[in-house]
């Protein structure tokens, strides 16, 4: 049997895929370098904050008040925000162009699997046009937990109704398609959209 016969779902990674990262280091850099923000200090907030942003535990403003806005207080959220939401550009429009084809035809359900804080995804979401590409949506900023831990990929599966193996993850870090590969998903780990058409095709996978 061949892949294409039962893969049904094909689950997306958005940032490194088909955008830029949401709120990664160079992102950050950008924005509070361009801010006067103390890049060491903010970094020392970074991580301890951010474990509860990007699992959709604490919110935007919360996490911003924590790692900026306290110790910057010319600065607002309302001032903020939108710099940070303006770091986020399209990657790879040849990418968009194979997700497109892969949604005309009908073929698969199409999901994301991706990392993101809930309010960046749905102004990413929405800023990029992507809802209509989508039949659903595996974000950890609404699952509560992150890529590579497993408890992302099983409320993947168990949300789309299938076995894993019925499941193909595109991503482009290798940690996490090795984690989704040991729940028996299938994956390609993305280096260009020039690989991941021929990867596509090599799973006999067709878009139209």
């Amino acid at each position: 049997m061949s892949s294409s016969t039962y893969i049904k779902t094909i689950f997306w990674d958005l940032g490194g895929v088909l955008l830029t990262n949401g709120w990664d280091k160079d992102e950050r850099t950008e924005v509070l370098t361009r801010l006067d923000v103390d890049l060491v200090d903010y970094e020392s907030r970074h991580e301890e904050a951010n474990y509860f942003w990007e699992r959709g535990l604490s919110t935007a403003e919360h996490f911003f008040n924590v790692t900026v806005l306290n110790q910057n207080p010319n600065l607002t959220f309302d001032e903020l925000w939108p710099q940070v939401c303006a770091e986020s550009k399209i990657l790879h429009p040849e990418s968009f162009d194979i997700l497109g084809e892969l949604a005309t035809s009908g073929r698969y359900m199409l999901a994301t699997l991706n990392n993101e804080s809930r309010e960046l995804n749905e102004h990413r979401l929405n800023a990029f046009r992507l809802r209509p590409f989508f039949d659903y949506f595996i974000c950890s900023g609404y699952v509560h937990e992150m890529k590579p831990h497993p408890g992302i990929y099983r409320a993947a599966i168990e949300i789309s109704g299938h076995l894993a193996e019925t499941a193909l993850f595109i991503d482009d870090k290798v940690e996490n398609c090795d984690a989704a590969e040991a729940l028996g998903m299938q994956t390609i780990c993305f280096e260009s959209p020039a690989q991941l058409r021929d990867e596509l095709a090599q799973l006999g996978l067709r878009a139209a």
